[in-house]
């Protein structure tokens, strides 16, 4: 079944399936920003990418189990889109590489410097003293992403941001990351 666009709000995720009975089709972000990850019990939720506008994920390559995409902002896409040919790696497959190479750094503290790093690169933008990423992240997440635990990862934020090199603005979706933190990032960007 095909359909023109689908409207996701932040938060939610939708089922894109895969294998026997699957179209094979391909789906295009139209705005906003996603998180694509492994709906399979065995790897527990498992971030493959991160998607934003333009952005296309190819299902015929997908597990037979399908992908979820996760809304991080209001998201807008098409499960119709005709494939873009000819450019080399697909949005996935350029996130999973660089996910996979973070998860491969010595220590916890430099994975999540090069994840903050790589989220502002690839997503987020300049504002005047600040980097902002129009979106967050539980610290959950942000475990999975640097391959440690969830209390390991609320300890070394807390000590980023009183180092006053993240800002959590208040009834504000995103977070401030200063462009001190990022320099100098395990990896580089991208």
């Amino acid at each position: 079944m095909n359909l023109t666009s689908i409207r996701v709000n932040p938060g939610q995720s939708v089922l894109i399936g895969s294998g026997p009975g699957s179209d094979g089709g391909c789906l295009e972000v139209i705005e906003g920003m996603a998180r694509v990850y492994c709906p399979c019990p065995e790897t527990q939720g498992m971030t493959l990418a991160f998607l934003q506008a333009g952005d296309q994920l190819r299902t015929e390559r997908l597990c037979s189990e399908g992908v979820c995409v996760e809304a991080l902002t209001p998201l807008c896409f098409r499960s119709d889109a005709t494939p873009i040919e000819g450019q080399g790696y697909d949005s996935v497959n350029e996130w999973t590489l660089q996910l996979l190479r973070i998860r491969h750094l010595g220590s916890a503290e430099q994975r999540l410097h090069a994840v903050l790093a790589l989220l502002v690169e690839r997503l987020g933008r300049r504002c005047g003293d600040w980097c902002d990423l129009p979106f967050r992240l539980t610290h959950e997440r942000i475990a999975e992403l640097i391959g440690t635990t969830r209390v390991t990862t609320t300890r070394l934020l807390s000590r980023i941001r009183s180092s006053r090199l993240i800002e959590v603005p208040s009834g504000e979706p995103g977070l401030r990351v200063a462009p001190k933190l990022l320099e100098g990032a395990p990896l580089g960007a991208g």
